[in-house]
């Protein structure tokens, strides 16, 4: 990279799925080195597989990239759109003498193999090709361009997090650039994206490590800068096992739809495999100041759920109540079907968040504590609910709303009067306000119970409780 040039980092997914919970990382480790550093931070989208690419997989990409906020720079590029310019530099290799066309039919390219397995050798391309120009009998028949890879020596991916990884060039086949079609492969897209967008930093899953080896052969022949390269080590189940579906859910929209914050994600995958002292938390903000490639990790990382849950406690805790309504409404509006809040169940909500947010891990669990502020009239109980409501309950119900009527309506006026008429009773006051509670909320817990009778005002609240006095 030449001094005093501002890195240029990229995320290049595949649209072939969802946005892994792996790939979301990368993409934060690059984002985060480009807003280090005052660089820019590109999307690609590597959609040369047109049978696997999916106009949903794009979406799935882009809205979980914007949903996790790690904003890119400029449009995203599409790698489909420019195959011309993948051929075209291929097409210059041929003329370099660099590449060079391959005849080699698929039943000789099998024959090639089985013959290379029952040997016990690697199987790999035997370079027939290399040196052959083709004859009469190779007039229009397909080919396809290889790569007039080095054979001798080693190749050394030079790599900020894993070291020097060498392999030798023994060991690596002359790769195919362009398919008997004429399409590009992606080992040469990727290359000819890189060099074009000016990518300096190239910060990827460390199952492309022997990607590079093969890149750097393309680089060289093209005369193209070396990227600094940094290969991450994959992201594990609890279990030490390579993460999989069975371990949970893999795709970042479903930790969205889980109810988790993008604040919460970010510093979660932050720490899944880099770290800062004993930091756990650390705010975007810290995040982007700290960064560096020094302190990722170089073994496997592994999930916790546990510890995302009490993350996430922790951001919902510590964000604005307006933040959290704001999510609330968003998280409501992606259900099928969409649910709208309106201005009063909104302005309950925010009235309720300081109390909401304590109780919550996530915004699943918040919305269902705070479901009884959404809407007006009475509640249909859950079954511990419906046990609270025995028919002595209901008698003391019925008997505690003139009490409850006499009261100016606040939190410490029902508090007050449900005190006295419990002594009065002879009951305690849980005996009392859990049977409240239940008619009001349809749920046996919810906020605390005199806040919420005053929240909901007195001619709704006095609706929910009669509801239940019979």
């Amino acid at each position: 990279m030449a001094e005093n040039t501002k890195p240029v980092l990229r995320f290049a997914p595949s649209p072939t799925g969802m946005l892994h919970i792996g790939g979301a990382r990368t993409a934060l480790f690059n984002w985060l080195y480009a807003r280090h550093t005052g660089g820019s931070f590109l999307l690609r989208i590597e959609d040369t597989d047109r049978e696997r690419s999916t106009p949903e997989a794009v979406a799935a990409i882009l809205n979980g990239m914007t949903w996790m906020g790690l904003n890119w720079d400029g449009d995203v590029i599409y790698q489909f759109a420019r195959a011309p310019r993948h051929r075209e530099v291929a097409e210059k290799l041929l003329a370099e003498g660099k590449a060079y066309r391959c005849y080699a039919t698929a039943e000789e390219l099998t024959q090639m193999r089985e013959e290379q397995k029952a040997a016990g050798k690697p199987m790999r391309y035997d370079g027939r090709w290399r040196g052959r120009s083709p004859g009469p009998e190779q007039q229009g028949k397909p080919f396809v361009v290889r790569l007039k890879a080095r054979q001798d020596g080693e190749t050394i991916v030079h790599d900020v997090v894993l070291g020097n990884v060498r392999f030798e060039n023994s060991q690596l086949d002359d790769m195919v650039l362009l398919r008997s079609d004429g399409t590009p492969t992606y080992m040469l897209a990727v290359v000819v994206d890189d060099r074009d967008m000016g990518v300096t930093h190239v910060i990827r899953g460390a199952d492309h490590l022997n990607n590079a080896a093969r890149q750097l052969q393309l680089i060289e022949a093209m005369g193209a800068a070396i990227p600094v390269y940094g290969h991450l080590p994959l992201i594990n189940g609890p279990d030490g096992a390579k993460l999989s579906k069975r371990h949970g859910a893999l795709a970042v929209e479903a930790y969205r739809d889980m109810g988790y914050l993008p604040e919460t994600m970010r510093n979660y995958l932050l720490r899944l495999g880099w770290s800062h002292g004993d930091d756990e938390i650390i705010s975007t903000a810290q995040a982007i100041e700290w960064f560096n490639f020094e302190s990722i990790g170089k073994s496997a990382a592994r999930m916790d759920y546990k510890k995302l849950d009490n993350l996430n406690g922790h951001y919902i805790r510590s964000s604005t109540d307006a933040t959290l309504v704001a999510e609330v409404i968003a998280f409501l509006a992606r259900e099928t079907p969409p649910r709208i809040l309106s201005m009063t169940a909104r302005q309950r909500l925010e009235t309720a968040m300081p109390l909401l947010k304590e109780r919550a891990k996530t915004l699943v669990e918040l919305i269902q504590g705070a479901e009884f502020l959404f809407t007006d009239g009475p509640r249909d109980l859950d079954e511990a609910a419906a046990k609270l409501l025995t028919p002595e309950a209901r008698a003391n119900l019925a008997a505690l709303l003139p009490a409850l009527e006499a009261t100016d309506w606040s939190g410490p006026a029902l508090e007050a009067a449900a005190r006295v008429f419990a002594d009065a009773k002879g009951l305690k006051l849980g005996q009392v306000a859990q049977p409240v509670r239940a008619a009001l909320t349809g749920k046996a817990s919810s906020p605390p119970l005199f806040e919420m009778l005053a929240l909901l005002e007195r001619h709704e609240s006095l609706t929910r409780l009669r509801a239940y006095t019979s």
